[in-house]
C-alpha cells in the first residue's frame, strides 16, 4: 500500500506542476515569449499524457489488488464456515461422549453397590454392558469426527499444493 501512496503523491505533484504551468500560459504573452511558451506547452502536454498513463496503470493495479483481496477474503470466509461446521460436529461428539460416560459411571456405581450388598442383579450387569457399548460407540464417533477433520485439512493442503504446482508449471511453460 505504501507504493500506491507514493505513486499517488507523485501523480498529485505532477498534476500540480502541470496546473501551475497552465496558469503561466494564461497570462498575456509578449512577442518574444510566444516561441518559448509553445515549447513549454508541448513539454507540459507530454508530461500530462505521461501522468495520465501512469494514473491509468495505477488504477489497473489497484483494481487487480482489490480483486485479489476479494478472492482471498472469500476463500477465508469459506474456510471459516468449513471450520465452524467441523467444530459443531466435534462439539456434538464430545457432548455425546460426556453423556454416555456419565451414564456409565452411574451404572457402574449401582453395580458396585449391588455386588457389595451381595445382590447379583442381572439387569444391572446388562445395563452396565449396554452403557459401556454406547460409550465405545461414542468414543468411536468422536475419533471418526477427529479423523474426518484431519482428512479435511490434509485435503485442503493437497489441493493448495496442487494449485501451487500447477501455477509453477504454467510459469515454466510461459518462460520457455
Amino acid at each position: 500500500m505504501t507504493d500506491i501512496s507514493d505513486l499517488q503523491a507523485r501523480i498529485t505533484a505532477a498534476l500540480d506542476r502541470i496546473g501551475s504551468g497552465l496558469e503561466g500560459l494564461s497570462r498575456p504573452v509578449a512577442a518574444g515569449e510566444a516561441q518559448d511558451d509553445s515549447g513549454e506547452v508541448d513539454r507540459l502536454t507530454a508530461a500530462l499524457d505521461e501522468e495520465r498513463t501512469a494514473n491509468a496503470q495505477l488504477e489497473e493495479r489497484v483494481l487487480a489488488i482489490k480483486q485479489k483481496q476479494d478472492h482471498a477474503v472469500a476463500a477465508l470466509e469459506a474456510e471459516v464456515e468449513r471450520l465452524r461446521a467441523l467444530l459443531a460436529t466435534e462439539e456434538g461428539a464430545v457432548a455425546r461422549l460426556g453423556r454416555v460416560n456419565a451414564e456409565l459411571r452411574e451404572n457402574n456405581a449401582a453395580l458396585r453397590d449391588a455386588i457389595a450388598a451381595g445382590l447379583a442383579e442381572p439387569h444391572l450387569v446388562n445395563k452396565s454392558m449396554m452403557a459401556e457399548l454406547e460409550a465405545l460407540r461414542a468414543a468411536q464417533g468422536a475419533d471418526r469426527a477427529e479423523l474426518d477433520a484431519v482428512l479435511g485439512e490434509l485435503g485442503a493442503l493437497v489441493a493448495e499444493a496442487g494449485a501451487r504446482a500447477e501455477g509453477n508449471e504454467e510459469e515454466e511453460v510461459a518462460d520457455a
